[in-house]
């Protein structure tokens, strides 16, 4: 009696479980939100933060889709870059006008190193049976100054690379010669993680020893973000200084003594008639 009860009970719970499994996967079918996991960002440039809206064929909106853009974590209503709120007014505009689009990326103007973190695009939509919410992954925003790449003040023999950049352990910088990466040992990063800045300075360093093209890129994990080139080319020895004759010095120091000779002649001459 006993085993036929707990088979009963062991078959509802499975048709229960596969049920929910059914809802989950015909509510997940009916659309997603995508957005990139890492974007980068020049200083005081404009970022685009890409978000595509995919729907399936048997979702029908009675209305248009709102749009949320999310600055996490979410502590207030002035965490929102989309509608923005106070701290990102008329620095974020929509990408695509048309509300019934799938695009639903924004344009982040003028980006500061207080922008570096996490945004989260939502979507709400609406059908003739419901309402329902799209989450995406969330999107890291990470920030990056202008590279630097010349020769060090203080050693004319000495290469060095630096660019400032968001607190982010997958930020690497690289040196090439000519196409060949150089050995430079991990790149050195200062700045206090726990101070007030955004931002640490990576820097690398190398020795001049040949001609060539050098090149510092700046890695996020795989992807290149940034890159500068210096071209080097070896000082040439000194040449020795000639010293040419001054003949027309040589000239003059003889044609002075004997002009002098020449009017006291003639002064005797004169005098003698």
């Amino acid at each position: 009696m006993l085993k036929i009860f707990l088979s009963e009970v062991t078959e509802w719970g499975w048709i229960q479980w596969m049920f929910f499994l059914f809802m989950v996967s015909g509510t997940c079918s009916q659309g997603t939100v995508d957005q990139p996991p890492v974007l980068t960002a020049a200083l005081g440039h404009d970022a685009i933060m890409p978000c595509q809206l995919s729907l399936s064929d048997n979702v029908k909106m009675v209305i248009p889709p709102v749009l949320y853009w999310a600055v996490l974590p979410q502590e207030s209503d002035d965490d929102k870059l989309w509608p923005p709120s106070e701290n990102y007014k008329e620095r974020v505009d929509l990408l695509d006008k048309d509300l019934y689009s799938p695009n639903k990326s924004v344009l982040f103007r003028n980006v500061q190193w207080a922008d570096s973190g996490r945004y989260q695009c939502k979507v709400s939509i609406t059908t003739k049976d419901g309402r329902f919410r799209r989450l995406g992954n969330t999107s890291l925003l990470v920030v990056h100054d202008t590279m630097t790449f010349n020769l060090s003040g203080h050693n004319d023999s000495l290469l060095r690379c630096e660019v400032n950049v968001t607190h982010n352990p997958g930020f690497v910088l690289t040196i090439f010669h000519d196409g060949y990466k150089l050995e430079t040992g991990d790149s050195s990063a200062s700045g206090d993680s726990n101070s007030s800045l955004h931002f640490v300075t990576l820097s690398e360093a190398v020795l001049l020893s040949s001609d060539g093209t050098y090149e510092c890129q700046l890695h996020l994990n795989e992807d290149l973000i940034t890159t500068s080139i210096f071209d080097y080319h070896l000082p040439e020895p000194d040449k020795p200084v000639e010293y040419k004759e001054p003949w027309h010095l040589y000239i003059a120091l003889l044609l002075v003594p004997t002009i002098v000779l020449l009017v006291l002649l003639t002064a005797l001459l004169i005098r003698r008639d």
